[in-house]
């Protein structure tokens, strides 16, 4: 993580210890990469009240979203405009999702949904940092 309040940078697949609750917690960018290695990937994000992370699939990697804070609907299904699983999801839900599978989560709260995702194999560049959703969509997510 590039943010040096929290004191993180991705440190390319080495082995690592971190204070998951601490860095969720200081991350104010929309998403961060916390630690990319050759199968895995960790990422932090932070979504503000009313946003959500917009409706994607990935076609080769399997992801586990885990809320570190705050409240979210997590929608997921076979193609975009039929993600009729929907579930509320707070503090300690996970959100696990196969290659393939469309899905989204939206701030449903009052305060900016923390998250962690976890991708296998990975799928941002190592060392990613986008302040913002616009900063992600430029990007190409």
């Amino acid at each position: 993580m590039n943010d040096s309040r929290c004191g993180r940078i991705d440190c390319g697949g080495k082995p690592a210890v971190v204070d998951m609750d601490r860095l969720a917690a200081c991350n104010r960018n929309y998403r961060t990469v916390l630690w990319t290695g050759e199968y895995l990937q960790v990422t932090l994000m932070c979504i503000p009240v009313g946003g959500d992370v917009g409706a994607e699939v990935h076609c080769d990697t399997d992801q586990l979203i885990r809320v570190e804070s705050g409240c979210a609907l997590a929608l997921t299904g076979a193609c975009r405009n039929q993600m009729n699983c929907r579930r509320k999801v707070t503090e300690g839900c996970a959100v696990i999702i196969p290659a393939g599978t469309w899905h989204n989560l939206v701030n449903i709260g009052n305060t900016p949904l923390k998250v962690c995702s976890v991708y296998a194999p990975p799928h941002h560049p190592s060392g990613t940092v986008q302040c913002t959703k616009r900063d992600a969509l430029c990007a190409g997510k």
